[in-house]
């Protein structure tokens, strides 16, 4: 059997590169990215590129991800890896003006441009907190807690949507989106918890099965998503009492801070955790500068609302498209997605121009503040 391929390049007459586009449903297409070698059945190196829509605030964009970057052990240490991602990111300049990486290896995709721009965070909570807790909160008589269906899926996306839809580093939901985990032999997989008030879904909770024969050590929320604090402190109450059952102290749930999740997390009483990776982990690089800036001016304009900076909004963005400001892309990456504030950027040593200060202020003010959320990805949207 044939196979036609979207792109295919000779490299050597021992290498050829391949992009196969095949269908993916529910979601977009995925491109299978493939290094060959003559007289080998299979690709020697090879990797994944996802298509997705990632917020920046509150406008998403098209972007692209690459995930499962592997070489045959027999081929390593070759530069294969290199030859793919060169290509591989190439292709993506084409289609998208911005590429992404979860969990990346450290110190391999900083030589393709690409720069670590998330910190990694959770909550943990005691249930001795909730226990206090639960003496003084008022019951919640129209909320209650059931079992989920999956009729129940396109309520959660429009939620997730509504709760997130201005965070950093939050995919787009598509309608048909589906990641909850398959429970298979030996794997554990996606437990959903509704909460119901009116008769509407108003949070839900994504936990991990127990594995079978597995002595359970922690627990966590994989995702909690609430239309409020008190949906919130109601999800929290019931996955404290499955914490309970098994004789555990605390839970952890993968949540930022700022959310409504986290303020009633801080209303128990929590610890935030945060990572701030040198290198590796999440991981960005902006390929096209001038497109990626004309798709998210909309984002930068609602940052300037309520203030007197409009007027200078036009010659600021001008010289922040032609890299007068800000020259370095990894740098404005940072500002873009949150991860740096400007007085971040001044101490890591970045110049902003003292006649640029208060639009650059303006514009990037840092994640967890009124007009920018804190940058969160979330476990299930990860490649």
């Amino acid at each position: 059997m044939t196979t036609h391929y979207e792109r295919e390049e000779a490299i050597s007459a021992e290498l050829r590169y391949t992009e196969e586009k095949r269908r993916n449903e529910p979601g977009p297409p995925v491109r299978d990215c493939s290094l060959w070698q003559a007289g080998v059945d299979r690709p020697v190196s090879d990797l994944n590129l996802m298509s997705f829509r990632q917020r920046f605030g509150a406008v998403s964009i098209p972007a692209e991800g690459i995930g499962g970057v592997e070489t045959l052990p027999e081929f390593r240490r070759r530069g294969y890896v290199r030859m793919v991602l060169e290509r591989a990111i190439a292709g993506v300049a084409t289609r998208a003006p911005i590429v992404f990486v979860s969990e990346a290896i450290e110190d391999l995709y900083e030589k393709f441009g690409c720069v670590s721009c998330l910190a990694e965070g959770y909550l943990s909570i005691h249930l001795r907190n909730l226990d206090r807790m639960a003496g003084r909160a008022p019951a919640a008589t129209s909320s209650r807690v059931r079992s989920f269906a999956p009729a129940d899926l396109p309520a959660m996306v429009a939620l997730y949507n509504k709760v997130h839809a201005q965070r950093p580093w939050t995919h787009e939901r598509p309608a048909a989106w589906n990641h909850l985990r398959d429970t298979q032999i030996w794997q554990p997989g996606s437990e959903v918890i509704i909460l119901e008030r009116d008769q509407q879904l108003a949070g839900y909770a994504i936990l991990k099965e127990p594995q079978f024969g597995q002595v359970r050590e922690s627990f966590a929320a994989d995702e909690l998503t609430a239309a409020d604090v008190d949906a919130a402190q109601a999800l929290l109450a019931e996955i404290g009492a499955r914490c309970s059952s098994l004789r555990l102290s605390e839970f952890w749930v993968r949540e930022p801070l700022d959310s409504a999740v986290g303020q009633a997390a801080q209303r128990i009483g929590c610890t935030y955790h945060q990572t701030f990776p040198r290198a590796g982990g999440m991981m960005g690089a902006i390929l096209d500068r001038q497109r990626l800036l004309a798709l998210l001016e909309p984002e930068l304009r609602r940052r300037l609302s309520d203030t007197d900076l409009h007027a200078t909004h036009s010659t600021a963005f001008d010289a922040l498209c032609s890299g007068a400001l800000l020259s370095d892309s990894r740098d404005l990456l940072r500002l873009l997605v949150g991860h740096w504030s400007t007085a971040d950027a001044r101490a890591y040593g970045v110049d902003l121009p003292a006649q640029h200060e208060q639009v650059l202020g303006a514009w990037f003010p840092g994640g967890g503040t009124q007009k920018l959320p804190l940058p969160y990805a979330h476990t299930l949207d990860r490649y």
